[in-house]
């Protein structure tokens, strides 16, 4: 069996070039959390492969010549956890605007694939590329 760290190697080694053998990577019930996303008005969480290729294929059409570097993985004691950190840019396709990012991975495997993921980037630094407003935080309850 893979270990997570593996597995997010392949993740970032895949998932723009060799898109079809990242969907193998993936459990049918994959949980992604995007925290920061809401701010940017995409999904906190996408839940099954439905939602994630629908969202993995936006991005892709979005960003061109999208590469990731200086990765940097680290492996839990229980193997089939990591976390990652891992620099990133790219040109958005519909501003000219060159998209660089830095992002935490945080990765849990279920029989040798990917079944969660939690994203941590800069959705200021993502707003400015996509030309996008940053949306109000949600009032919260006192």
């Amino acid at each position: 069996m893979s270990s997570a760290a593996d597995l997010l190697h392949l993740h970032f080694e895949t998932f723009v070039d060799k898109h079809e053998t990242w969907k193998t990577l993936i459990t049918d019930d994959l949980l992604w959390e995007l925290p920061y996303a809401p701010s940017l008005g995409h999904p906190e969480r996408l839940v099954g492969r439905e939602q994630v290729l629908h969202h993995v294929g936006w991005f892709i059409q979005a960003v061109e010549d999208f590469r990731f570097h200086d990765v940097r993985i680290h492996a839990f004691a229980d193997s089939s956890m990591a976390v990652a950190e891992v620099k990133a840019e790219g040109l958005i396709r519909t501003t000219g605007r060159i998209y660089r990012q830095e992002y935490v991975l945080f990765c849990r495997i279920e029989n040798g694939k990917i079944a969660f993921l939690r994203e941590y980037f800069d959705p200021v630094r993502a707003a400015h590329s996509l030309d996008e407003p940053i949306a109000p935080a949600p009032q919260q309850a006192e």
